[in-house]
């Protein structure tokens, strides 16, 4: 019974009437107008004031036009904070997607612990990004007899030289979103027909050449999942940056996110902000249809 149709047996209860033409957009309406209030109103918002010498305080503000823009061009923060998103987002990308199709081949299996295993490797995924950012910080202390170094026996500055600090961060976010991965590498992987299998063995395939002529085809839906959603949240990542390391040394792991967040909230500049903020949206956007324009045609042919 839609939710049309028990409102209509609700009203003939009670006694009302309800044209047969009620526009059924009526019930979403309260919805969308929460959502143009919390979303559409302060997106709008945000674009006008990229525009501007907004200060953050007060209404005083000056149209500047394209200024903003012109100073980030010339920030050389902001131009080396994209750069560093870009390596991030590509090393989180295909490590966490990697490990994650890994995991989700491994507790597939006809394990007896796999449950067990499934909800170990997820755990991560639920821990709040500020406390695994603390967690890591702790195991990445350069003492040689502390953490990581004294587990590995190794003297290295994870978080304190500027040629490993990145990737000790890209470490931790796959560490954290690996499992989040798996579940939907799972949940395809799951779908895939046992009859292919079978046919396939029946033909003498072996283990690799089901994966590679029966699974992977069959996973795509599950790809292009992951991949978009992977891709959005490296090019947004801020919460594990800004507590490990606040984008040190220096700026070696500055992202956009974390370079957005201190014009506005420790220079003051919101109008600039907001226009890095302007621009990271149309980037994210602009690689989430490029994605989706080739990941939606692999599934077609896969």
């Amino acid at each position: 019974m839609t939710v049309l149709t028990a409102f209509r047996s609700r009203a003939r209860a009670t006694g009302r009437r309800v044209s047969a033409d009620t526009p059924s957009w009526l019930f979403a309406a309260p919805a969308l107008v929460v959502y143009a209030l919390v979303v559409l109103y302060p997106a709008v918002s945000g674009m006008v004031y990229a525009f501007t010498d907004w200060s953050g305080i007060g209404e005083d503000r000056s149209f500047v036009g394209l200024a903003n823009f012109g100073t980030l061009l010339g920030d050389e923060q902001a131009m080396g904070s994209i750069g560093n998103t870009i390596l991030l987002t590509v090393a989180v990308v295909a490590v966490q997607n990697g490990v994650g199709l890994l995991l989700a081949l491994g507790v597939n299996a006809k394990l007896k612990s796999r449950g067990l295993l499934r909800v170990i490797f997820f755990a991560p995924v639920v821990v709040s990004p500020v406390m695994v950012a603390f967690l890591w910080k702790y195991l990445f202390n350069p003492d040689p007899s502390a953490g990581l170094n004294g587990l590995l026996g190794l003297e290295v500055d994870w978080l304190g030289d500027p040629s490993v600090a990145l990737w000790s961060i890209a470490g931790m976010v796959v560490w954290q979103y690996a499992g989040y991965s798996m579940v939907i590498f799972l949940a395809g992987l799951e779908g895939v027909p046992k009859e292919l299998y079978e046919a396939a063995m029946i033909d003498g395939a072996g283990t690799w050449q089901r994966f590679r002529y029966v699974t992977w085809p069959l996973l795509a839906p599950a790809v292009t999942i992951n991949l978009m959603l992977s891709t959005i949240g490296g090019l947004k990542l801020f919460d594990q940056v800004f507590a490990a390391t606040n984008g040190g040394p220096g700026y070696a792991t500055e992202t956009l996110s974390t370079v957005l967040y201190k014009q506005a909230f420790v220079f003051g500049k919101f109008g600039y902000s907001t226009a890095i903020a302007l621009v990271l949206a149309l980037f994210v956007a602009a690689v989430s249809l490029v994605q989706v324009y080739y990941l939606r045609g692999r599934e077609v042919t896969a």
